[in-house]
């Protein structure tokens, strides 16, 4: 059985504004310095002013660096007052490698935007559930930054500036599995990642959220597997509704599977009693990555015609308000 989740009070980041400076860090897997440059070049061209330290392209085996130099770029762009956000350059592996070497209590009293997903689960978890900071799992700059249809703008926009109240976009893939209308705290990221948190100290609270879950590239069975161990670890119960992400290449085989991914998933979540979705193009996504506000209030709706997220609070604060808690 699930432990109660402490509750952790929230602090809101400031909002992202047009010409403000976004950080960039590369907090595990090297990267490729064109799709860097070409991510750059988009958020110059929407009006913001990418920085990044130059050890960015650091390579220890696939790692973008030792865990001591991640660790030290991600602590500097939270304390850097001109910084405004932090966008991880990609995901890869390596982000754990972090978690014994962070000052949260730093991190906490320097809220910043930090936006990405895939392996950076880890760190958008740790984050909502250690500092209490609202964070992004949304795009990343040589993932999605780098292509001309990569972002989806309007979630990426209410995300960030403040929006009081907000629905994800109709056209973000959602549709529905389970029927059922529950409120919880928005809360997920990548399940493989999710799924290796427990039994560490930085095991996942899943207590009263809507769940989001998604994987690229995973066969049907490991996702059963992962569901299974989230499930018989307890961390399922009070779970108010899931929401899985597009799942990206997560077949058997490219022909002749007798069975979709959703008659797979439902095996595992169709007995909980919640609402259930499918598709929310976030994270691993063929285009257009919406951006989901983890440690936010929503809504999940499910019926037999369609499924909608609606954000019911907004996932920054005034920066001026932001400014008053760091003195």
């Amino acid at each position: 059985m699930q432990k109660a989740d402490i509750p952790v009070p929230r602090i809101k980041p400031p909002a992202l504004q047009p010409g403000d400076m976004v950080g960039i860090v590369a907090p595990a897997s090297n990267m490729q310095r064109d799709l860097l440059d070409a991510g750059c070049d988009m958020l110059r061209r929407l009006g913001y002013k990418p920085f990044y330290l130059d050890s960015i392209f650091d390579q220890d085996l696939y790692f973008a660096g030792s865990a001591e130099r991640r660790a030290r770029e991600l602590e500097e762009m939270f304390v850097r007052d001109e910084v405004r956000a932090i966008l991880c350059a990609r995901g890869g592996y390596g982000a754990n490698y972090l978690l014994g070497k962070l000052n949260i209590e730093k991190i906490a009293r320097h809220p910043k935007v930090f936006v990405g997903y895939s392996d950076n689960t880890t760190l958008l978890t740790h984050f909502a559930d250690s500092a209490g900071l609202v964070t992004f799992h949304g795009p990343m700059a040589t993932k999605d930054f780098a292509h001309s249809d990569g972002v989806d703008l309007s979630s990426w926009e209410a995300s960030l500036t403040g929006c009081p109240e907000w629905s994800v976009p109709s056209d973000s893939g959602m549709k529905p599995l389970v029927d059922g209308s529950e409120e919880g705290v928005l809360y997920g990221g990548c399940l493989s990642m999710l799924t290796a948190s427990l039994g560490t100290p930085y095991e996942i609270r899943t207590q009263g959220t809507i769940l989001f879950l998604e994987d690229v590239a995973t066969k049907p069975f490991q996702i059963d597997r992962m569901l299974m161990q989230l499930k018989l670890a307890g961390k399922l119960e009070g779970v108010r509704g899931i929401i899985f992400g597009e799942m990206t290449d997560c077949v058997q085989q490219k022909k002749d599977q007798a069975y979709t991914l959703e008659e797979v998933v439902l095996r595992v979540v169709g007995d909980l009693g919640i609402p259930v979705a499918f598709g929310l193009r976030s994270g691993h996504v063929s285009q257009r990555n919406v951006t989901l506000p983890i440690g936010v209030r929503a809504a999940l709706s499910v019926s037999s015609g369609e499924a909608t997220l609606k954000i019911l609070e907004a996932a920054t604060a005034p920066a001026a308000v932001s400014a008053r808690r760091r003195r």
